[in-house]
């Protein structure tokens, strides 16, 4: 399975929803939660190039954020991409 990295804040009810669909997928992933740490937000904005979360990677493609990891599975295409 390819690694996943999740920015994600506390409250975030969308980062809450992203990591409920990875666990539906028995997905493992690193959740950064960048609420607390400016710095932390600072990488994912310039990672991500945006400044909201969750900001989502499979492997070295940047996703998005839920809309888009959803959009992907409701396409059939996420469980590929999560395999590599």
């Amino acid at each position: 399975m390819q690694p996943i990295t999740i920015y994600t804040t506390q409250y975030c009810g969308f980062c809450h929803a992203a990591k409920r669909l990875l666990n539906k997928k028995a997905a493992e992933y690193e959740e950064i939660d960048v609420g607390r740490d400016p710095s932390l937000r600072q990488e994912m904005m310039q990672k991500a190039g945006r400044h909201t979360v969750p900001q989502i990677w499979i492997g070295e493609i940047h996703v998005g954020g839920f809309d888009e990891l959803n959009e992907l599975e409701r396409a059939g295409k996420l469980d590929q991409m999560l395999a590599g």
